[in-house]
This record gives C-alpha cells, sequence and structure tokens, in this order.
C-alpha cells in the first residue's frame, strides 16, 4: 500500500473557488503537490505491478484502436487491481473538485492508466464528454482528474489540449487547425490535472530517449449518464464486498442508483419509491 496520504492534501473553499475559476476560464486547472514525490513514485510502482497482473489476466496493454504503437501502456479495471487505486479514485481533493463541479452525487465513470513511453505518438483528437453524450454539449457533466506520477511535459508526451474548447457545443464547432492551437499542460510528480470533460484533447508524443510519463484518470459523471465502466461485471465478489456504501453508489455496484447515507440531506437521483 502507498504511504499514507499527508493529513495537509486537502483543498479549502477558497482554493475550490480558485481552481473553478480556472476551470470556467480554460478548462484546465493543475493543483500542485498532491502527493509527494515519494508518493507518486510509490504508486508508479504499484502500477507497473497493475499492469503486469492485467497482462496475466489476458488484457493487452495496448489498444490498436487507441493508440498508434505499443509504446501507450493502457491500464484498465485498476480498483479491481490494487486497493491503492479504490484510495486514489475517491481522495478527499479529487472528491472535493468534482463534488464543486458536477454536485455531490457523482458517479466514477472510468478509471484508467496511460503509460507513454520513449516513442509514443498521438491518439486521436476528441473531448471526454463527446464518448458518452449526444451533442450539444451545453454543461460540465463529466470531469476528468488526471494524477501525474511522473514529472509532465511536452517532451514526454504531456496531454495536448485546446484551452476555453470548453464552449464548443457542437462537433462541427472544432476547429479545423485544432492540432495546431493545442498546448501541453504541464505538471510536476504528485499534482492533480483537473480537464472539463468538453475540452478537446489528445495525448502527447513522448520523445525522449528514456523518459516515462505515466498519468492515471479518474473520469467522473452526474449519475444520469452510462458509465463508460461497469464496475459491477469487472470488479471481484471480495473488491466488492469489501466497498463502502458511498463507494458501492459511486461505482454502481447496487440495484438502484440510491442516494446513501453518507450524501444524506440532499436531492435524491434514485428512482422514487412507488406510491
Amino acid at each position: 500500500m502507498v504511504a499514507a496520504i499527508r493529513e495537509d492534501a486537502r483543498v479549502d473553499d477558497a482554493q475550490l473557488a480558485e481552481i473553478a475559476r480556472r476551470l470556467d476560464a480554460d478548462g484546465v486547472a493543475v493543483i500542485p503537490d498532491v502527493l509527494s514525490r515519494g508518493e507518486a513514485a510509490d504508486a508508479l510502482a504499484h502500477l507497473w505491478a497493475a499492469s503486469d497482473e492485467s497482462s496475466r489476466r489476458g488484457i493487452p496493454p495496448h489498444i490498436a484502436g487507441l493508440d498508434p504503437n505499443a509504446s501507450n501502456v493502457r491500464v484498465f479495471n485498476l480498483v479491481d487491481l490494487d486497493p491503492l487505486f479504490a484510495e486514489l479514485v475517491v481522495h478527499p481533493v479529487a472528491d472535493a473538485v468534482v463534488s464543486r463541479l458536477l454536485g455531490d452525487d457523482y458517479i466514477v465513470s472510468n478509471f484508467t492508466a496511460n503509460i507513454a513511453r520513449p516513442g509514443s505518438r498521438s491518439m486521436q483528437v476528441h473531448s471526454d464528454l463527446s464518448f458518452v453524450m449526444p451533442e450539444p454539449w451545453t454543461a460540465p457533466h463529466t470531469v476528468n482528474v488526471i494524477w501525474c506520477l511522473t514529472d509532465v511535459h511536452a517532451d514526454n508526451g504531456a496531454t495536448l489540449h485546446l484551452p476555453g474548447s470548453h464552449r464548443i457545443t457542437t462537433r462541427a464547432g472544432v476547429p479545423a487547425d485544432v492540432i495546431e492551437r493545442m498546448v501541453p499542460f504541464e505538471a510536476t510528480a504528485g499534482s492533480l490535472v483537473v480537464m472539463e470533460g468538453r475540452i478537446w484533447h489528445t495525448s502527447g508524443a513522448n520523445v525522449t530517449a528514456d523518459e516515462d510519463r505515466a498519468l492515471l484518470f479518474g473520469y467522473y459523471s452526474q449519475p444520469f449518464l452510462r458509465p463508460q465502466w461497469n464496475f459491477t461485471a469487472a470488479l471481484s465478489a471480495e473488491v466488492q464486498a469489501a466497498m463502502s456504501p458511498l463507494m458501492r453508489y459511486r461505482l454502481g455496484l447496487d440495484v438502484m442508483l440510491t442516494r446513501p447515507a453518507a450524501l444524506a440531506g440532499t436531492s435524491t437521483t434514485g428512482p422514487a419509491a412507488s406510491t
């Protein structure tokens, strides 16, 4: 298990307001030092072990439909592979930011990893909301919280994004020269990058000789959207049994999407009782 998360790894109301301002202006916000460098390195070691276990289970690390070559290492079903990732997906900083943007009844849509090794190239330009909801895209119904387990910069494959593209409401509104307009997000190991679900982006190319760029992607949505990952089918019975009522809600493990007691006092999103 990763070293204990520092007690000061929190965000207060003023910090949340500034993050919300940056998301409104640009669609992307960087939160530095959520993990120490040591914690990030430990999480990276857990990620490589999870990648090995995923491959042993028969899940290929290269998905031809996503990435141009095998230098991008993908790891899926992180929550089932290591309890560390179940901890990170609901980390207090991630929870506070996602709750501020989407409401506290959000659900986890997916949690995956992408390790861009030297020689990796860019995938197709996309917005994540466009995968789960038809246009027009007029509100921030989803958000990515990206854990930087290594330093991230332009040369090692930092995600390229078009600032302000969360205001694009239809695919026809994406500029023809979108790639030329994109800029990399850069952050140090242990940072979180928050990216609004409507931002148009792509993975960068890793042109270094020997430097990996490792990111975890927590993708969250409002509860009316179907999640990308079927946690009920993907998680083992043992992992599901260990989940708290709140985590069962976040992952959609119960028959009905009913708000747990931990979220009592706010409006319900589950089906109304029969009358």
